[in-house]
């Protein structure tokens, strides 16, 4: 914090001799050494006495210490924050789905990986509409990468799921656009300071943060001849689950695919169930920086197997998972945009 940006504020002639020794920021003055030290710099005809010099440092370091609570009254907060967190309902709606990671509570990054039209997004969708027609002092962030956001799509999906919350969910999903990491930042800052001030309120507050798409924020920075891209990714891989384990967030990021490539001995992706010679985007590395890797695929029906008309058949299985089993997988059906039993 700048010392002109103290409230209450300073005088003005005392900022601007503490400036002139190059003391501009609370932690000039509190932390970079003793107070006397600092004193003893000031230049002569200063007019600051000691006494008011250190009256001076008290106030800057009531300032900028953080809110006293007693610990009885924080630990009485969390242990609700948590139960809340367990209680709510982050699933899809569908058993066999939602056995794959046990939902999608608590504090993780999930990604939904798999070609274009696999249900990335539906799945996302009927997640947080799901979460705000059923849970009605709740909200989710969805960041939109790709400009491909759709009301009338979540209009109708939020009709056919229902929910005693249901008439105020939409007015709980914030959706921002953003086409590039800085906007994303600016986004997910601004949404920090909300969560700060509703956590000390005892407010709920959003529960849920869905990107769609991650590929379309960090593929273009990729480069095979430089490391930049990928160190930005890390840290902002980084920066997120910082920001899931502070608030309890449930962090749901897309990604798209790629092929396997033509110089790959391998005839298919050995971390699939199906036979596939696709894999997530983003590199290797990428798949560590999150909790769990759901690939979605879709299926063509099995001559047995009817499919109705309208309905496209999809797969979802357990790629990578921390807590979970891998190459576990279910079906289900996209019906009007609404996930439902195959």
């Amino acid at each position: 914090m700048r010392l002109q940006s103290c409230v209450p504020p300073l005088k003005p002639e005392v900022v601007q001799i503490l400036q002139d020794i190059d003391v501009k920021t609370d932690t000039d003055l509190l932390l970079a050494g003793d107070p006397i030290d600092i004193f003893a710099k000031l230049p002569p005809g200063h007019g600051i006495s000691l006494k008011d010099f250190n009256h001076i440092v008290a106030q800057v370091a009531e300032v900028a210490a953080a809110a006293p609570v007693y610990g009885d009254k924080l630990f009485e907060r969390e242990t609700k924050r948590k139960e809340d967190v367990f209680t709510e309902d982050l699933l899809v709606g569908l058993p066999d789905v939602d056995a794959l990671l046990g939902g999608f509570n608590s504090a993780r990054i999930v990604e939904l990986s798999g070609d274009r039209g696999s249900g990335k997004t539906a799945l996302a969708l009927q997640v947080a509409l799901r979460h705000l027609a059923h849970v009605g002092d709740s909200s989710v962030l969805w960041i939109d990468s790709a400009g491909e956001f759709s009301p009338e799509r979540v209009a109708l999906v939020l009709e056919q799921i229902g929910g005693p919350h249901s008439a105020t969910a939409l007015e709980r999903l914030q959706v921002s656009l953003a086409f590039d990491i800085e906007a994303v930042h600016a986004v997910l800052e601004e949404l920090r300071q909300s969560l700060t001030i509703a956590q000390g309120d005892g407010v709920q507050g959003t529960r849920c943060i869905i990107i769609d798409s991650i590929a379309s924020l960090l593929g273009p920075m990729l480069s095979a001849t430089s490391s930049q891209g990928h160190a930005t990714m890390t840290t902002f891989m980084h920066q997120l689950r910082a920001l899931a384990e502070l608030f309890s967030l449930t962090i749901i990021v897309t990604n798209s695919s790629t092929s396997l490539g033509q110089k790959n001995p391998k005839p298919r992706n050995p971390d699939a169930v199906f036979e596939i010679r696709r894999k997530p985007a983003l590199g290797p590395s990428f798949t560590f920086l999150t909790d769990a890797t759901l690939w979605l695929s879709k299926r063509r029906p099995e001559p047995d197997n009817r499919v109705d008309e309208g309905s496209t058949l999809h797969t979802v299985e357990v790629m990578r998972s921390r807590s979970a089993r891998s190459k576990t997988w279910a079906r289900f059906k996209i019906r009007n945009g609404l996930i439902v039993e195959p």
